[in-house]
């Protein structure tokens, strides 16, 4: 799918020639071990480095130039994946074969150069009234969590499920760790992003694939790695408790579950628990909505996740405070069914279908072939659509029941307004 070469230790530029598309994207990932202070760091410096150069000092001037080459699209931000922490620049443009004058590429690699490697520095560190004003901005968008209160709900959720864990742990690190930044140690942080980070380059469009490497080599001059990226295992998951409830403000109750399973993202049981978990509460096909939200009407919504980076399903619902015995006993029921092999020929057929269609829809976007490959190339065989299409439709129903067999409750977490407390 894509060209990987390594242009310096632990630098890899990976390209995909296609007239797919009459735009050239590019993806930037930075990626070090994932810890609470420095995925702050990194958050409030993705910030700084969108909205601040030392060409473009200030957003509305970097938003002009943005504009003056026809609409071009930057951005940084922060992820998680596992246990690594990534740092974004995502860029599209336009192809310059589309133009009469074409030099927008040229120009869009020098922004990338500019973003990255010319900070808007004052005395050799970070700008103080830019620092404080970023933190502000990443503040306001973790507090932003608490009045979303499903987002709230599945964040306590996972706090208890997995503390001090990958898991529950967020890319953008916790206020006060934001709070502690100072300009002298986001600028540690940056000179150290740029020099051990590991790095992949990603580059999607109808391009010369010669002339595309050895220019971003110039754009991005990134050297050998001081150290290889280690992938520590991860910890086991400890839940604090079993059964959680608290109160706020609120009408709607939220009832979380968190289960754990022994399938993770490379094991050859990954491509079955994806149909498990479509069947059990991934699709509006699904057990959990048919028969929880449809049949019995007894949530607003209720629905499954399967969190393959970190071996975690988790059942998320919206329901009136005095159904929750009557709730999670149905929960309860919607996976006993599939222990017992009462699944339909139907919902096989019909997962898999939303499965593939999924992996259609999110190759026909260069983002999407980006992420895709970007996710699967960690595994120990080259990916293939035709290849885990074929994984799919190999599974059967006692591959499901064998997959819900593995499933452990761990952690219930149920968020319930004050008037409903008795």
């Amino acid at each position: 799918m894509f060209k990987t070469i390594e242009v310096a230790k632990d630098v890899h530029i990976h390209t995909r020639v296609t007239d797919q598309f009459k735009t050239v994207n590019f993806s930037l990932k930075l990626r070090r071990p994932l810890k609470v202070e420095e995925a702050a760091e990194r958050t409030v410096l993705s910030n700084v480095l969108q909205h601040s150069n030392a060409k473009f000092p200030s957003t509305a001037s970097m938003r002009m130039y943005l504009d003056d080459l026809y609409g071009t699209v930057l951005y940084l931000d922060t992820s998680k994946k596992g246990n690594e922490h990534t740092v974004l620049l995502n860029v599209e443009t336009v192809n310059d074969q589309y133009l009469q004058h074409g030099d927008v590429l040229e120009k869009v690699l020098e922004l990338m150069h500019t973003v990255l490697f010319d900070p808007n520095f004052e005395k050799g560190i970070f700008k103080e009234n830019i620092v404080a004003r970023e933190k502000e901005m990443v503040k306001e968008r973790i507090q932003s969590i608490f009045d979303d209160k499903s987002r709230y709900a599945q964040n306590r959720l996972t706090k208890i499920l997995a503390p001090n864990h990958p898991a529950s742990t967020s890319a953008n690190g916790t206020i006060p760790a934001i709070e502690a930044i100072t300009p002298q140690t986001l600028t540690d942080t940056y000179q150290r992003m740029l020099a051990e980070d590991a790095i992949d380059i990603y580059v999607v469009g109808d391009i010369d694939e010669t002339k595309m490497i050895e220019e971003l080599k110039k754009a991005l001059p990134f050297g050998d790695r001081k150290s290889s990226f280690e992938k520590n295992a991860l910890p086991k998951i400890q839940p604090t408790d079993s059964y959680v409830k608290e109160t706020q403000e609120m009408k709607q109750g939220k009832l979380h579950i968190g289960f754990t399973t022994p399938v993770f993202f490379k094991d050859a049981d990954f491509p079955k628990m994806q149909i498990f978990n479509g069947i059990f509460g991934g699709y509006p096909h699904s057990k959990l909505f048919m028969n929880v939200r449809e049949k019995e009407s007894m949530a607003y919504y209720c629905s499954s996740s399967y969190s393959a980076q970190y071996g975690l399903v988790y059942v998320m619902s919206g329901i009136d405070a005095e159904n929750e015995k009557k709730a999670l006993q149905l929960i309860d029921e919607q996976l006993i069914v599939m222990q017992k092999g009462e699944i339909t020929d139907l919902e096989m057929t019909q997962t898999k279908a939303m499965l593939q269609n999924q992996l259609k829809e999110a190759l026909d976007s260069a983002r999407g072939q980006i992420e895709i490959y970007d996710q699967y190339k960690d595994l120990d065989e080259d990916f293939n659509v035709e290849a885990w299409q074929a994984k799919w439709q190999s599974v059967t129903k006692q591959d499901i029941v064998d997959m819900a067999k593995q499933l452990h409750k761990e952690t219930v977490y149920f968020l319930s307004g004050m008037e409903d407390v008795k």
